[in-house]
């Protein structure tokens, strides 16, 4: 169960971040009702929410969970790999130090928190544009000096890996079709995303309960033979930076 969660407000900035979208300029007023409900959320969960100030240098700043990656025996530092996102994970590191010990990601090893999907004691590293393989073995040697396993996945589409994947417990995956012939992940029960859905894998599990976008209604019907409660969040000005319900928030 989690228990604190640590956020940043988005900057009045935050359209000029890095996106691949084609959804037309977010608005700043939409983002900070959205971002606000998404922080209730997770306080009617009942997590501790931590809310940090904008950082205007990093538009996409955030977007806290690549910066930094939460075990629960460590915290790891990451280095982004999009170039104009190195150095917003340091005014994360003495909040970070407060939770767990830090261990850093070091060039030219390069990793996004987006592309690591925790499973229990084992961890998916997505291979992607934004980690790479030094980045990625770096993080399963602190990873595996902690006790856990991990293994790498290439990334073939989608910015991140949690872009296309993740856990829902219950050992079963949220997931694209394009990732679910992955060898990988042959042991996990799979729901399978319909096409005009995919932006619903980022779905966030949190205290058994399931965070989802709003407006999915076939992954909606899908999610709810889990027996999980599911809460639908206005995300639509975070889809258009290429975000979703993971990226904004450090769960410990």
């Amino acid at each position: 169960m989690y228990a604190h969660a640590i956020t940043r407000l988005p900057g009045e900035n935050f359209a000029d971040g890095i996106t691949t979208s084609h959804l037309g300029r977010p608005s700043f007023p939409l983002i900070l009702q959205q971002h606000e409900a998404y922080r209730q959320a997770l306080r009617n969960l009942g997590l501790q929410v931590t809310v940090l100030p904008a950082e205007p240098t990093f538009p996409d700043a955030y977007f806290v969970e690549d910066p930094a990656i939460i075990t629960p025996r460590l915290a790891v530092i990451t280095h982004p790999g999009a170039p104009a996102r190195q150095g917003e994970e340091i005014t994360l590191e003495p909040v970070l130090a407060r939770y767990r010990p830090l261990v850093h990601i070091t060039p030219p090893g390069t990793v996004d928190g987006g592309d690591v999907m925790i499973v229990e004691d084992h961890f998916f590293i997505g291979l992607s544009e934004r980690t790479n393989h030094a980045g990625a073995s770096q993080l399963a040697g602190f990873l595996a000096s902690v006790g856990y396993t991990s293994e790498p996945v290439p990334v073939a589409s989608g910015l991140h890996l949690k872009s296309g994947v993740n856990y829902l417990g219950k050992n079963t995956l949220l997931l694209t079709r394009t990732l679910a012939d992955y060898l990988g992940f042959d042991n996990y029960e799979k729901i399978l995303l319909d096409e005009d859905e995919e932006y619903a894998a980022n779905t966030l599990w949190i205290n058994d309960t399931l965070l989802m976008p709003k407006g999915f209604p076939k992954t909606h019907r899908k999610l709810t033979g889990l027996g999980m409660d599911i809460l639908e969040l206005d995300v639509s000005e975070v889809r258009k930076m290429d975000g979703g319900l993971t990226c904004m928030s450090l769960r410990i």
